[in-house]
């Protein structure tokens, strides 16, 4: 798996390429915590390049999930495919991640909250 990074005024996006599968060695999670020590709290994982994930990719998603939330940030799914949103649905995860079609949603998505007091 292949991680792009690039940022919008304080949003930092992760664009995902390839398998994120079992044998990544934590890359994903190790970045998150990077993220975080750097005082990131508001990121977009784009995984529409991402051709299949495994459990072991979904826990990466997880443990980056808590994370972020323990540093009171957020996680947010971007271009998530049919298999990847079934394996959500399936595992009940759906309710969990925020997902979007289009990456000016979900950066709008962090604006909004911050006015709703989210």
């Amino acid at each position: 798996m292949k991680i792009q990074e690039r940022m919008l005024n304080d949003v930092v996006l992760l664009d995902l390429s390839g398998s994120f599968v079992i044998g990544e060695d934590g890359e994903f999670k190790h970045l998150v915590a990077t993220k975080i020590k750097a005082g990131s709290r508001k990121l977009i994982v784009n995984l529409a390049k991402v051709g299949h994930m495994d459990s072991s990719g979904l826990g990466e998603l997880i443990a980056g999930y808590i994370a972020m939330q323990r540093a009171k940030g957020q996680i947010k799914l971007l271009n998530v495919n049919n298999r990847l949103n079934d394996l959500l649905i399936t595992t009940k995860l759906i309710t969990v991640f925020e997902t979007f079609d289009s990456e000016s949603a979900a950066i709008s998505s962090f604006i909004t909250e911050l006015k709703e007091g989210v």
